[in-house]
């Protein structure tokens, strides 16, 4: 088994990927700006490029009319220079001539309305005419290019996502049903309890998807098709990579995640802790808000990290940055465009949590259409003298110096559990406060103290081995199998500590709510059972005395019945006052804690403080500062790549207690350093 310290470089290739999506298919009448991106891409210190994402009308104009030819003068060109490519598969939008011979293929809404031809990702997951058209497209690239030495790693489709509820998708989704219920419609009417509303079915065929005409209170049924959809995504995936796998076999094989904005949490689509499985590499799209008006950039920094960590741990090794915006984007409710430094400050944010890649939506800007003014390398004025020219060539100057850093690990012994399946249950709750679930949120709030201490954590899903940490943190786990409350329990029986939070164990994975009372493995494990959860208005306030201090409490609060746990807070006031707040249980060799509140930012900090110096949790090197300065760390078996990180709007003082060496300038740095606004100093120490 590999340590966790060796390299894994999720490419051959042993440089930092500097790039991104290029659209040489919007340009093909003009040969000389074809022949200008090329010089371009050498002034742009890029090295990686995406090519053939929307290009399915220009590789197949007429149904069995092929152009190749401008295909293979772009990988040419591409590897004249050294460059590389990553080819995408283009089912992500189809051409028209497709939608007009098969319109099958056009997705139906959930109103039951079907879609016209346009846009993007409207295509019926389902349809196995669009699944024999994907599969041969497909296939003829891979006879074509999988032995291009510039070939460097398939992108299939581009961010998966929707669902489509025509009559091929209502079939499949019943017969996943009979699949998964072992075709028994009494196993189903159960798991979804359906003789609430007189629901209960008695033939297979009057099962259909959930709609938005009248109210479906089957919470069960919209779990099972939130499933299906994911499902049946990756059944749709794993069609596109039949022929790369047979024919190229030993090229890498992703698809490109993404995040909800404006508030980044993790893209609810899917389950991407399923897809993680299908893919050889994670990679995503990050589309930060910054320079906002309602959060510091360095709160905004803390999140843009909680979804590396999540989206590095899916398979624990480094991911791909596989698109960001260079300066601006075009489809924010305001579209800001980045600062000067943020470009190499956010690149390097990516770099220090895990990914081995900067690429950029998009290499050259479109000249018409929604795209063009979304951000690019080269803009309309084709010039490498504007301002994101020079700070995109910064950034490649940058990674050119990085290259030893490539498949470098972040062990962590701290970790955060995040699952897509309680995420969608707990929004579909009707119960608790529409507006202030915030689950991810949620789980951000918990991640902050720790980000702020620099110490490395791991976001992880239900099914990931908890053994190698010493803290598993486990907040609002609204949903949990007992299978999921066994290995929690084997976990802290056998040494770990284990925070866990309101709104916990409420259902099973069917979204029934277990019976008598909290699960009795759970009372075991921290000694108490929760009897009612205080849901409060957003203008109510409560306090809750922890350790002489008082802290204020919004939004939720559980009424505990301690029964062998200790009380380490209690509230202060409402007719739960002067009740335990937060227990603490010792369970065989671990321990225990449950946080009943939802409490504010800073009882979080001096909690977690507490468990920080308990379980001599450290970051991997110290660097002291002030608030809004990250410093994170990636390591091999010899060296430690300290990125310091200043995401405040001042000059903030570092300071360095052992010397290091600057990787970018080749000084030796020791004790205080001023860093200017956005800077980011990157050093190596070695073991």
């Amino acid at each position: 088994m590999m340590s966790k310290l060796e390299k894994t470089h999720v490419t051959e290739a042993k440089f930092m990927l500097h790039g991104g999506d290029y659209n040489p298919d919007q340009w093909l009448d003009r040969p000389d700006i074809l022949a200008d991106d090329i010089k371009l891409m050498k002034l742009s210190h890029t090295n990686t490029f995406s090519v053939g994402i929307f290009a399915w009308s220009a590789l197949e104009p007429e149904e069995g009319v092929y152009q190749f030819e401008w295909l293979d003068d772009i990988f040419e060109q591409i590897h004249s220079i050294g460059g590389r490519v990553i080819l995408a598969t283009p089912s992500g939008a189809r051409p028209a001539w497709l939608s007009q011979t098969y319109p099958e293929v056009l997705r139906v809404n959930a109103s039951r309305v079907k879609q016209l031809h346009g846009g993007r990702h409207n295509h019926c997951i389902t349809s196995n005419a669009y699944r024999e058209k994907t599969r041969h497209i497909n296939r003829l690239l891979a006879e074509r290019y999988g032995n291009h030495p510039a070939l460097l790693m398939w992108h299939i489709s581009n961010e998966y996502g929707g669902d489509c509820h025509c009559e091929q998708c209502q079939h499949a989704f019943r017969e996943w049903l009979k699949s998964k219920y072992d075709n028994s419609l009494k196993t189903l009417n159960h798991a979804w309890w359906t003789p609430f509303w007189s629901h209960t079915f008695n033939d297979w065929s009057q099962i259909e998807s959930p709609s938005p005409i009248g109210e479906n209170g089957l919470h069960g049924l919209n779990l099972d098709w939130r499933r299906f959809v994911t499902d049946q995504t990756i059944s749709f995936y794993e069609n596109e990579i039949i022929p790369l796998k047979e024919l190229t076999p030993d090229i890498p094989i992703t698809t490109n995640f993404m995040a909800d904005t404006p508030d980044l949490i993790p893209y609810q689509g899917l389950d991407y802790s399923k897809f993680a499985k299908h893919v050889d590499v994670i990679s995503w799209d990050a589309y930060p808000v910054w320079h906002n008006d309602w959060e510091s950039t360095a709160d905004l920094a803390m999140k843009v990290g909680f979804i590396n960590d999540l989206y590095r741990s899916l398979k624990q090794q480094p991911f791909l940055l596989m698109e960001c915006t260079p300066s601006a984007v075009n489809w924010h409710n305001v579209n800001k465009a980045k600062r000067p430094g943020m470009n190499l400050l956010s690149s390097m944010q990516m770099i220090a949590h895990g990914s081995d890649s900067v690429l950029y939506f998009q290499y050259r800007k479109s000249r018409g259409s929604s795209e063009k003014l979304h951000g690019a390398v080269v803009d309309h004025d084709n010039s490498p003298k504007n301002r994101v020219f020079q700070e995109v060539a910064k950034v490649g100057e940058t990674l050119e110096r990085l290259s030893e850093v490539v498949g470098t690990k972040r062990p962590a012994e701290t970790a955060i559990l995040y699952d897509w399946e309680n995420h969608w249950a707990l929004e579909d709750a009707q119960g608790f406060a529409k507006a202030t679930k915030r689950y991810p949120q949620t789980l951000q709030q918990h991640y902050r103290t720790f980000w702020e201490h620099d110490i490395p954590v791991d976001v992880i899903t239900k099914e990931q081995d908890f053994s190698p940490y010493k803290l598993l943190i486990v907040p609002m786990l609204y949903l949990m199998s007992e299978g999921t409350i066994s290995r929690l329990k084997a976990f802290t029986a056998n040494g770990g500590t284990l925070v866990m939070t309101y709104i916990s164990g409420i259902v099973n994975e069917h979204d029934l709510t277990y019976t008598g009372g909290w699960h009795p493995d759970l009372q075991a494990i921290f000694g108490i059972e929760p009897l009612e959860t205080d849901t409060l208005y957003p203008k109510d306030r409560n306090a809750v005395s922890y350790r002489s201090q008082t802290y204020e409490m919004r939004d939720y609060a559980t009424v505990i019945d301690v029964k062998t746990a200790s009380a380490e807070a209690v509230y202060q006031e409402d007719f739960y006052a002067r009740t335990p707040a937060v227990t603490s249980h010792q369970y065989q060799q671990g321990k225990a804690y449950f946080i009943g509140a939802r409490l504010e930012d800073q009882f979080h900090r001096d909690f977690y403080k507490g468990l920080i110096t308990d379980l001599s949790l450290s970051p991997v090197f110290l660097v002291r500062h002030g608030k809004g300065v990250s410093v994170q760390a990636r390591q091999d078996q010899d060296h430690d790549y300290i990125f310091v990180m200043n995401f405040t709007e001042e000059k903030q003082l570092v300071t360095f207690d052992q010397s290091v060496k600057d990787m970018m300038t080749g000084d030796i740095l020791s004790g205080d350093l001023t860093m200017e606004k956005y800077e980011v100093r990157i050093v190596v120490n070695t073991h």
